[in-house]
């Protein structure tokens, strides 16, 4: 496996279910800047219909639907509806994750800790959904809210020192020593 970050403010993102699952990987894709996309569920619960709001439509995807996708998030789905989508969309190259059914993903949705830009990630390729969670929150006990702004500032003196001209070892010297002092505790 090789972890990527994928930038999902262009890409055609399909999810479709409902239920708990459907919701978190809702929650999930805006938070990861998914700006392209739709939400299908055959039934739709109140939650979803108020989660997704228009995102929604309120049916199984076509197959010209799923084709045209970059990206096809599952959750919640019979098996067989899983199967099937997850077919077609391989069929035409389209990245597959069905939730919690490995055999059927080609890509996997990473535990994630979000903080501004700083993003920290956990997978287990699947294998224990649960050892990625308690990761993460340890994570996000160690890395809290305040590391938005230590990216931040991280950002601004590299741009500086690569303006001055200054090396890569050398703005990563800085940028090690500008984080020494959050950092000292895990030494």
């Amino acid at each position: 496996m090789l972890p990527l970050a994928l930038d999902l403010g262009t890409w055609p993102v399909l999810l479709v279910g409902d239920g708990p699952a459907a919701l978190k990987r809702l929650d999930l894709l805006r938070a990861s800047g998914a700006a392209d996309l739709t939400v299908y569920a055959a039934e739709p619960s109140p939650a979803m219909q108020a989660a997704a709001g228009a995102l929604l439509v309120p049916r199984w995807p076509s197959d010209a639907e799923v084709v045209a996708a970059r990206v096809l998030f599952l959750a919640g789905l019979p098996e067989a509806e899983n199967e099937r989508l997850v077919a077609l969309g391989r069929a035409h190259r389209v990245l597959c994750n069905a939730e919690d059914v490995p055999h059927l993903c080609d890509a996997y949705a990473l535990s994630i800790v979000r903080r501004g830009n700083l993003v920290l990630a956990v997978s287990t390729e699947g294998k224990s959904p649960a050892v990625a969670r308690i990761l993460r929150q340890w994570l996000e006990k160690r890395f809290g809210p305040e590391w938005e702004q230590h990216l931040e500032a991280a950002a601004v003196q590299r741009n500086r020192l690569r303006a001055e001209g200054a090396s890569p070892p050398a703005i990563t010297a800085a940028t090690a020593a500008l984080l020494a002092p959050y950092l000292e505790h895990d030494a």
